[in-house]
């Protein structure tokens, strides 16, 4: 008794405050406190957890890419229906899979054949030519690329796919799973759609089915769940993963499961009118999938995406079409065709990835369907988590304010690796969604409260990081920087930034043609701009002058995630910047102004570096060498602006332009450069129209048509003859039509000089 009396006047007024800290994080758990920071924790621990789950191959379930080498070979998407027939052909004649699930739609006709232009001749024009309908019989067989599609489909367990969203209506609907009228009178909610995107006739009737490939994302732009049946009208649609599972189990029916009684309703259940889940019938039993508000569920990513992911394999579309692909591979499989390719605008960000392919959300559904294993969160979550918060509250409230600081640091990092490994121990092992952000946040506040540094002592780190980067960044970020001295550090670290290098074109003759005092003045203008364009519009940091070259970066020392966005933006207001600055000199007899950009975004080395007489805050790494090189050739295909793709992937809301696919000095791997033209909520219509013209020539001149890119090329350069990148084009068609690259041609341009 006397030593708890001596802890409470030693320690009483701590362990309230922790204590208080505790029932806090208590209230918020039952849900009598709400805090969205909280929530949007709990968000990305939910996404950390898929990423930490290891990906297994399932060889179920496989993806057939209309990939860049696909594109490359056939020719850019769409592809016309005789190509889709050989495709539907092959892999359920020739390779047997179970189901073909398509993650395209078909909403208008294929006229490509021009089969409907002879048919129109035969009737007007040509009409007394006797022996023309006979003919056309003749030709209907090669020629109506529908209906060599539909013939190839019927009796097939293929699936097409289909949009919902919007006001308008298109194509045909496929029979719904079920109706309202088939409810018995009960109440079903469900997300709605007023339009849909589907397909045409002949194909949907020569389908076994089709279902919505449409995924609804957060309000942050991630897909984390999707609806496993929407409502149109009076009916009740299935996704392209659930119609497909079906096509594969040739399913009886996808109905509604109930809750009996309506005491041992959940608040989801409650939501959807008492729904328990949602019944898939097949010949050998029923899967049941259990569904949340909306009939939606959550999806579980496995992997980081993509043909290199490591969930699922993918076989390029080309090589289905060829038969090159192994049998073993595809025989029994369902099959999902669907597509990687950037152009082809099927990318969405998930929390495994920023860059994942849509068709492989439809894929981790198939599959969590396939084993009746959903990740959903338990009836008795609310209880395990407050019996988590009350304990570790407790405990770290009373111990962290006995124990010295060394001993604080270990037992709340075990606290913290603790609830780590319980959390995704019930996630794993049992498919149960745990919120893990309330206790982990208490044991983070209870530490830094039991182990607060002193005042003074932040005033001195503050100081110290002042001083260290005030010349580097603008005033505002490290006053921002000040108020948390202990997040930064000049120490070298590993982390993805985006960099850009600045230099002005043809300063040696500018040097000469100017005294040196209107020299300094020259450079110390345009150093001034581009200096305060950096620091100042998107608070990057300023690395070094080069001379007349001016290096900047995003991203450190203060982490920015969209350091990719704010570093085009920087380029297109200093080039606007430039171009002001070259008004002002040509007034003052000067030579004129012209820089070059270079921007890469990627991992690179970032910290304090140097000798023992003199160090500065830089990056370094391959990343920085390509932005160095991008600057370099900005001049080569006459733009102010070049960026790798992985800026390209980070900053979506911008247009791009694609230059060209480049091989540059000191790297062996091809990679793909873009001009950024601008926001492009920005872009007019003639704009965007010229920018999608310059696309399909690019398309036309990789594909090696030389006479059709001519001709694209020659209408471009009438619309924009100041633009130069037309012209090398131009010139680079009439030397491949003199000189053929052949089959092989890869379309990359390799620069031997820096």
């Amino acid at each position: 008794m006397t030593a708890l009396l001596r802890g409470l006047r030693r320690h009483g007024a701590r362990w309230l405050v922790g204590l208080s800290i505790t029932v806090a994080c208590a209230l918020q758990v039952t849900g009598w406190l709400h805090s969205d920071p909280i929530d949007r924790l709990d968000t990305f621990i939910a996404g950390l957890r898929m990423r930490v789950e290891p990906a297994v191959l399932d060889e179920r379930v496989v993806i057939v890419d209309i990939d860049e080498r696909s594109l490359a070979e056939v020719g850019r998407f769409p592809w016309s229906r005789d190509v889709m027939a050989r495709l539907v052909t092959q892999l359920t004649r020739h390779y047997g899979v179970a189901a073909v699930g398509f993650d395209v739609s078909f909403p208008e006709p294929d006229n490509s054949s021009g089969f409907h232009v002879l048919e129109g001749l035969a009737r007007r024009e040509l009409k007394d030519v006797a022996a023309l309908p006979d003919q056309l019989e003749r030709l209907r067989a090669r020629m109506d690329y529908d209906g060599l599609m539909a013939a190839a489909m019927a009796g097939q367990p293929v699936v097409l796919g289909y949009a919902t969203g919007g006001g308008g209506r298109r194509g045909v609907l496929p029979p719904p799973a079920f109706t309202r009228d088939t409810l018995n009178g009960r109440t079903l909610t469900a997300y709605q759609s007023r339009g849909y995107e589907a397909n045409i006739a002949r194909l949907q009737a020569a389908a076994r089915g089709a279902g919505i490939f449409s995924v609804l994302p957060d309000r942050d732009g991630v897909v984390r769940s999707t609806p496993l049946l929407q409502r149109i009208g009076d009916g009740y649609y299935p996704t392209l993963s659930l119609a497909t599972v079906a096509a594969a189990l040739q399913a009886r029916a996808i109905a509604p499961l109930w809750q009996d009684s309506v005491d041992t309703l959940t608040d989801a259940q409650r939501a959807s009118g008492g729904l328990d889940a949602i019944a898939l019938f097949h010949p050998e039993g029923a899967i049941r999938i259990p569904v949340g508000e909306g009939l939606s569920t959550t999806v579980q990513f496995r992997g980081t995406g993509g043909p290199h992911g490591g969930a699922f394999r993918y076989v390029s579309a080309i090589d289905v079409l060829r038969g090159s692909v192994p049998k073993a591979q595809l025989d029994g499989v369902i099959v999902l065709v669907g597509t990687t390719a950037a152009g082809l605008n099927d990318l969405r960000a998930t929390p495994v990835s920023a860059v994942y392919p849509g068709v492989e959300v439809h894929a981790n559904l198939v599959r969590s369907i396939l084993d009746g294993s959903f990740k959903a969160r338990p009836d008795y979550a609310v209880g395990v988590e407050l019996l988590q918060v009350l304990v570790t509250g407790v405990v770290l409230a009373v111990a962290l304010a006995l124990l010295a600081p060394l001993w604080s640091i270990v037992l709340a990092l075990a606290a913290l690796a603790g609830t780590a490994w319980f959390n995704f121990y019930l996630y794993q092992s049992h498919d149960a969604v745990l919120n893990a952000a309330a206790p982990v946040l208490l044991i983070l506040a209870l530490f830094v409260f039991n182990l607060a540094w002193g005042y003074f002592f932040e005033v001195r780190r503050a100081q110290a990081l002042v001083s260290r980067f005030g010349e580097y960044v603008a005033p505002e970020l490290v006053a921002e920087m000040a108020e948390n001295p202990e997040r930064y550090t000049m120490e070298g670290e590993s982390r993805e930034l985006t960099v850009m290098f600045v230099d002005v074109r043809g300063f040696t003759t500018i040097s000469e043609g100017l005294a040196p005092r209107e020299l300094r003045e020259y450079i110390n203008r345009y150093l001034t701009a581009m200096s305060e364009d950096i620091r100042d519009s998107h608070r990057g940091t300023l690395d070094k002058y080069i001379g007349d070259a001016v290096m900047a970066f995003w991203g450190a020392p203060v982490a920015f995630p969209d350091h990719a966005s704010r570093g085009v933006a920087t380029a297109l207001r200093m080039q606007a910047s430039a171009a002001r600055l070259d008004r002002e000199f040509r007034q003052r007899g000067w030579p004129p102004l012209r820089i070059g950009i270079g921007l890469n975004t990627g991992l690179m080395h970032v910290g304090d570096m140097g000798s023992s007489i003199r160090r500065a805050y830089t990056v370094m790494g391959d990343a920085v060498n390509l932005a160095a090189r991008l600057e370099g050739i900005t001049k080569v295909y006459g733009v102010g602006i070049a960026v790798g793709a992985n800026t390209r992937a980070a900053a979506p809301a911008f247009a791009w332009r694609e230059l060209d696919l480049v091989r540059v000095k000191g790297k062996t791997e091809p990679v793909a450069i873009f001009e950024p033209v601008g926001p492009f909520d920005t872009l007019d219509g003639p704009a965007r129209a010229e920018l999608a013209g310059w696309h399909e020539a690019l398309a036309l001149v990789r594909a090696q048509r030389w006479s059709e890119a001519e001709h694209a090329l020659a209408s471009l350069r009438a619309l924009a003859p100041e633009r130069s990148l037309y012209a090398l084009y131009a010139d680079r068609v009439a030397f491949y039509r003199a000189h053929p690259p052949g089959p092989d041609w890869d379309g990359v341009t390799s620069f031997d000089s820096k």
